[in-house]
């Protein structure tokens, strides 16, 4: 175990945290584009327009929310973490800096490029991944796997929308599975029931 002493206050994290997440939040829909009408636009003409952006910028802005929340979440859970725990922070909070970058391109080319629809899933699936990592080397060490199970569940959900974009990602098939990580919040309900009326 590791001298207190050479641990980091994770807490001292957080104000980094929520620069970069609210950066990355706002640039979300920084490049939105201003669609020129040949005449007075309807709700029929806008939303052929700007339904890929729309999308993409709901989709993205809620998942980064959970990811915030997540992250938050994990902040106050473990409070000290040693040098390995904060590269692999920070090497997270640099996925979340990216997706600006990648949620631009999903909205632009959603129906017109595979790779692209790939390589939106495949972030989001790599974002998960590192919060994973992170959950368990916070959770595993205190006896309480159960902890990591709604990130389990978000990976699962953004590994599955990556392999399905690879075959079908003209279809809104993706746009359904990554919705369904939307029920992440719900996983940590249950599982805080399931203590709680343990512990009765």
């Amino acid at each position: 175990m590791s001298n207190s002493g050479d641990l980091f206050e994770m807490r001292r994290l957080e104000a980094l945290s929520n620069t970069i997440f609210g950066v990355a939040m706002v640039l979300l829909a920084y490049r939105f584009p201003t669609a020129q009408f040949p005449s007075a636009p309807v709700w029929s003409t806008i939303w052929a327009a700007y339904h890929p952006q729309i999308i993409a910028l709901v989709l993205s802005f809620v998942v980064a929310g959970m990811f915030w929340l997540g992250h938050q979440r994990r902040l106050a859970y473990a409070p000290l973490a040693n040098r390995w725990v904060i590269y692999c922070n920070l090497l997270f909070l640099l996925s979340v800096i990216a997706l600006p970058i990648t949620t631009g391109l999903y909205a632009t080319y959603m129906f017109d490029a595979r790779d692209v629809v790939v390589l939106y899933c495949g972030h989001l699936a790599v974002m998960s991944c590192l919060n994973l990592i992170l959950w368990l080397l916070a959770s595993l060490p205190r006896g309480e796997p159960d902890r990591a199970a709604s990130s389990i569940f978000a990976t699962v959900i953004f590994i599955t929308a990556t392999l399905v974009a690879s075959i079908a990602w003209q279809s809104y098939a993706v746009q359904l599975i990554l919705c369904s990580a939307f029920a992440t919040p719900a996983i940590d309900t249950i599982v805080a029931s399931r203590k709680d009326h343990d512990r009765e």
